[in-house]
């Protein structure tokens, strides 16, 4: 392990600093700890590696499909952006504390811009207590034999989100494999109206303190009627159930959407900045 020349990911020495790290603000670093808690620091079970510019408890950034910075100063966000544009560039998305993510976009933008897309202000929502908004009693988990009728309105959220359609380029099997996945797991939420999906949301990244909703869709022609936010107020609800506190991001231009959180009774606890990258 060579962390001071920053060469190399953290090792197993370092996972407890790591760790402390992570627990410092569950919230924010739900998915890098979801992944950490699950499998570890070795780069090839969690999926990335996590950097370092000296001490893991000062600078701490993981790199993978997603890179994340955690915690930096300056130089330390530019130890980070160095050692990322030396390589062939993995990731397909910068995302994290608005702060620490924009910084990092600058110092990568003349290798790795334009950006497709930068959203600089997303807040981040939490929920403490039982949700304001009935949660729907329709809401259900999902399971794999109605996978087939769930996909259309996972790809129609994905390409209305992201602006890329999932199943460009492999025909839809790698995420057709990552809702499985995440089915299997039971953390895909659904109702079903007339064998149609009419609302759906997934937990993302769920940690041991955390559980983060992604994805939540409406059908168009069921929009306005509230399904939005009895459905995610009944995936809240499964998250607290498992021991967990719901938290979700949101764009900051989604005013209904935001609305609807705030409605429920998520409110702010930070900021987070994602920049999409083609």
């Amino acid at each position: 392990m060579l962390r001071l020349l920053g060469d190399k990911p953290l090792g197993a020495r370092d996972a407890p600093a790591v760790s402390r790290v992570l627990n410092s603000d569950p919230v924010s670093m739900c998915m890098v700890a979801a992944r950490f808690e699950s499998h570890g620091i070795e780069p090839r079970l969690l999926g990335g590696e996590l950097w370092s510019a000296s001490d893991p408890e000062r600078s701490l950034c993981f790199s993978g499909a997603n890179m994340i910075p955690l915690r930096g100063s300056p130089d330390d966000l530019s130890h980070f952006a160095d050692r990322a544009v030396a390589n062939a560039r993995i990731c397909s998305s910068i995302v994290g504390e608005s702060g620490l993510a924009m910084s990092l976009w600058e110092r990568v933008d003349a290798d790795w811009g334009p950006a497709r897309e930068i959203r600089p202000v997303q807040p981040l929502m939490a929920l403490s207590g039982e949700p304001l908004v009935e949660p729907d009693p329709q809401v259900r988990l999902v399971t794999l034999d109605d996978l087939d009728t769930y996909l259309p309105a996972a790809v129609d959220m994905f390409i209305g989100e992201v602006g890329v359609d999932p199943c460009a380029g492999d025909g839809g099997r790698s995420y057709r494999r990552r809702l499985a996945s995440l089915i299997a797991a039971r953390r895909v939420f659904a109702r079903f109206e007339d064998g149609q999906v009419v609302f759906k949301a997934e937990v993302g990244s769920m940690s041991r303190a955390v559980g983060q909703i992604q994805g939540v869709w409406v059908d168009p022609c069921m929009r306005g009627r509230g399904l939005g936010a009895a459905g995610t107020a009944a995936v809240a609800s499964a998250i607290a159930a498992r021991g967990r506190v719901p938290s979700l991001y949101v764009n900051s231009f989604n005013l209904p959407a935001r609305a609807a959180y705030e409605r429920i009774g998520f409110t702010q606890v930070g900021t987070f900045a994602t920049i999409l990258i083609d």
